[in-house]
């Protein structure tokens, strides 16, 4: 299955138990519940953390509302929560790997992995079940995202300061065991269950974080030719 086949697979039905909304038929063209709306496209729920690039300890829990936009491109809009009255944080743009390779570097900066998520199991899809989220995330694992937060801190009571770059954890210990059980917790879902799942997936990256705005982003290694390891 391709990254366009696993994002539009989980078809209307999905897009219901994401959003609560069904297609209205009374003629209006315009609204959540019409099919015409484009945000009845933002049927795949996903829930990560994302990490400031320019500060690796500030961390922010991440709920993504996506959907496809071309062959290999996605788009998602961030919330704090997956609460009626959460904030939109931002939005992240999902690119292939053969997509990304082909961007000039001043691009490929902005853009982070998505392999240590994955594989660690802290990147999870909770609407799916844990084949159906196996199946669409086997897809995603070589894929990068580019992630603006236009408000930069959700503490603060109006969106202040300038957008923010946002990038993906790459080692352990970069988010705490605290966030993750809060979010696990909420979630009704083991982070360590998930991790062990996709163990298939090879070895968790350990990656450092970017020592720049300009430093690129590394999927599976650290030096070297930046490619999976071999399976044992």
């Amino acid at each position: 299955m391709n990254r366009r086949d696993a994002l539009t697979a989980l078809g209307a039905s999905a897009a219901i138990a994401v959003t609560g909304c069904e297609a209205r038929a009374d003629g209006h063209d315009a609204g959540v519940g019409n099919e015409s709306s484009p945000a009845n496209n933002f049927h795949l729920y996903l829930c990560a953390f994302h990490i400031a690039k320019k500060n690796p300890a500030f961390v922010v829990e991440a709920h993504h509302y996506c959907s496809s936009v071309a062959e290999d491109v996605h788009q998602c809009v961030i919330f704090d929560s997956n609460s009626k009255n959460a904030r939109i944080l931002g939005v992240e743009y999902i690119i292939s790997d053969a997509i990304y390779r082909k961007l000039p570097a001043e691009e490929k900066k902005f853009y982070h992995p998505h392999s240590y998520e994955i594989i660690s199991g802290t990147l999870m899809a909770p609407d799916l079940d844990d084949d159906a989220e196996q199946k669409l995330l086997s897809g995603l694992v070589t894929s990068w995202g580019k992630t603006w937060h236009t408000w930069p801190d959700p503490s603060t009571a109006l969106p202040m300061g300038e957008p923010l770059l946002m990038w993906s954890a790459t080692r352990d210990g970069q988010i705490s065991d605290e966030l993750l059980a809060d979010r696990d917790r909420k979630m009704k879902v083991s982070t360590p269950a998930k991790r062990k799942r996709r163990s298939v997936f090879g070895p968790v990256p350990q990656i450092d974080p970017p020592k720049s705005l300009e430093s690129l982003g590394r999927q599976f290694t650290n030096e070297g030719p930046d490619v999976p390891p071999a399976k044992k």
